[in-house]
């Protein structure tokens, strides 16, 4: 039976200006927003008291004990406002019957635009390029690149993110071979060659990210994994930061194996994205060692970032949000 029009009290956490701005303005009203800053973690969640619901993003830990007190305060929806919820422990949700909805597909093209300016970016050398000319320098040594077309890319994982990817790259001319356990037709009708994880790894020029984060895969590219690759190779992650073994990643960049890096993500971004640490001393000595490579460009989670990316995590995120209030299956609900 729908419950009507009432509205949810709703704690939302790792909330910034954007997240108000265009939360606010596709709820107009019609649940009660409260944004806090902090990320939501076990000493954060006394904060949830008196709401019936939170929204959580990426770097929030929803795990057992933190759903334990949500679910003492009385909240019983937790809503990510992304497509991962590898932050949240879904057995222990359902046990303690909180309900977890997620947005599964705000804007694929918003990360696979951004995942091909990482490949332009670090092949054309485009960050040094800016820099020198900024600089006065128009010297061209060192800037050397090579044609896209004809180079072999390797997607692991082709849901709608590496689907879009594959579009792109196919007017680009390059044959794409994939990896995933559910192969996509639309892919195939690209001309993508789905393999073997093995094949995909020796055979790649360039190789993009674009699969969940699980127990399973994670570090699913380790030292075993790099020493499949070509040397040289150009590896690109805008997926989740623990998909990479980031030490052996090091070490590989460090002897040639990998010969360009983009990441979007880091398995240890948690303290350090999404905030302003210029004036600060990083103290994550894995990531500052990735800093001083020419060769890696670094993104601060960003790929997600476009105007109608976040207009659809709203949209998403207060619809399900509604039909959770008016006793309706959300969409995007998990673990059933």
């Amino acid at each position: 039976m729908v419950r009507g029009n009432r509205a949810v009290k709703v704690a939302i956490f790792s909330a910034k200006k954007y997240d108000r701005e265009f939360l606010s303005t596709a709820n107009a009203a019609r649940h009660e927003f409260h944004f806090f800053e902090p990320h939501l973690n076990e000493t954060t969640a006394s904060l949830a008291a008196g709401f019936g619901a939170v929204c959580v993003f990426v770097n929030d830990h929803v795990n057992a004990a933190v759903i334990a007190t949500l679910a003492s305060l009385g909240v019983r929806l937790v809503a990510l406002r992304c497509a991962g919820y590898n932050n949240v422990d879904l057995k222990a949700a359902a046990k303690l019957g909180v309900t977890v909805v997620r947005v599964s597909g705000y804007s694929p093209h918003a990360v696979a635009e951004h995942t091909l300016g990482l490949m332009l970016a670090l092949n054309r050398k485009l960050h040094r390029a800016y820099n020198r000319a900024r600089e006065g320098n128009f010297a061209l040594e060192g800037l050397l690149g090579f044609d896209m077309h004809g180079k072999t890319i390797g997607i692991i994982g082709t849901g709608k993110i590496g689907t879009v990817v594959a579009k792109i790259l196919s007017g680009f001319g390059c044959p794409t071979l994939a990896f995933d356990p559910v192969p996509s037709d639309e892919c195939r009708s690209l001309g993508v060659r789905y393999t073997t994880l093995h094949d995909l790894l020796a055979q790649s020029d360039i190789i993009t990210m674009h699969c969940p984060l699980t127990p399973e895969n994670k570090h699913m590219i380790d030292w075993r994994a790099l020493e499949e690759m070509r040397t040289g190779v150009m590896l690109i992650n805008t997926s989740r930061g623990a998909l990479l073994d980031t030490v052996a990643v090091v070490e590989a960049l460090k002897s040639g194996k990998i010969g360009y890096l983009g990441l979007d993500v880091y398995e240890e971004e948690e303290e350090i994205f999404f905030e302003d640490r210029s004036g600060l001393i990083i103290p994550d000595d894995v990531f500052a060692r990735l800093l001083m490579f020419p060769n890696v460009i670094v993104t601060g989670h960003q790929a997600f970032f476009t105007r109608e990316a976040l207009e659809n995590i709203a949209a998403t995120s207060v619809d399900n949000i509604t039909r959770f209030e008016q006793r309706q299956t959300p969409d995007n609900q998990l673990g059933g």
